[in-house]
């Protein structure tokens, strides 16, 4: 029997009876440390620890032009790069798989829920700013989503934004707020050993029959993304997403609480 095989077991063992390895509570995350101001040359940045889990967000704008179809609007684009040195699996080059949902599941829930208007990012005609969400995972241990989520709106409750004059952009000096219409989260649940939980670690996303990720603002489900084969059922949805709104209550706190004016 191999060391995974034993492991495997283990972790089923202990939620088939209600425990989790670390003694959380089922719908519990794990500590949560989120700084902001990590990347100097940034508009925005943040940096979280939940738990082992490590994320660093920057963000940076830079002027272009509007999408033929939007000609009165900026544009948000997010990347992710799952860096090798954050685990053994993660190798250099392009985007994996894993990358690329990792940058939409985020993405998605910004968009929908309308965090920045991009109506905003106008400038003039031919121009508007676009902003450059980036996500460097530096530390594996499960919960990407939720992690670089926190981070990401945390980043953008925080950045700056620069000024357009003359033809240049003007990152210095006396610069406002991005404006922030408004801030969403996620929750990430799995179901492991027929039993659903919260914030799952590393080793507990290794053994995941299914995952639900929940993005949602203060009244509304703004997105949803579910993955691996396994499945909740509609009513055990219904409680995932009444839990997730008395969840992104304490997150939503947590992101209020790294505004610095």
């Amino acid at each position: 029997m191999n060391i995974s095989t034993i492991t495997e077991q283990y972790i089923r063992e202990r939620l088939t009876k209600g425990v989790r390895e670390n003694g959380r509570g089922m719908m519990s995350f794990r500590d949560i440390n989120l700084e902001i101001g990590k990347i100097p040359n940034a508009e925005g940045s943040a940096e979280i620890n939940l738990g082992n889990t490590k994320v660093l967000v920057g963000i940076k704008m830079d002027v272009g032009e509007p999408m033929r179809d939007k000609p009165d609007e900026g544009s948000i684009m997010t990347g992710a790069e799952l860096l090798p040195l954050a685990h053994h699996s993660y190798d250099a080059g392009p985007p994996s798989a894993e990358a690329v949902e990792l940058a939409r599941v985020v993405d998605r829930g910004i968009r929908a829920a309308n965090i920045i208007d991009v109506k905003k990012l106008f400038i003039e005609e031919g121009k508007s700013w676009n902003v450059f969400i980036d996500l460097y995972v530096l530390n594996y241990d499960g919960n990407l989503f939720d992690s670089a989520t926190l981070a990401a709106v945390a980043a953008l409750y925080n950045s700056r934004m620069p000024k357009y004059e003359g033809e240049k952009v003007i990152r210095e000096g006396n610069l406002e707020k991005l404006p922030i219409g408004n801030l969403a989260t996620s929750c990430t649940y799995a179901k492991v050993a027929g039993t659903t939980v919260l914030d799952t670690d590393g080793s507990e996303e290794d053994f995941a029959d299914v995952r639900m990720t929940i993005s949602n603002d203060e009244k509304h489900v703004r997105a949803m993304q579910k993955g691996l084969g396994g499945a909740f059922t509609p009513g055990e949805v219904d409680k995932l997403v009444e839990a997730s709104f008395e969840k992104s209550k304490e997150l939503r706190k947590i992101i209020q609480g790294t505004r610095g004016d």
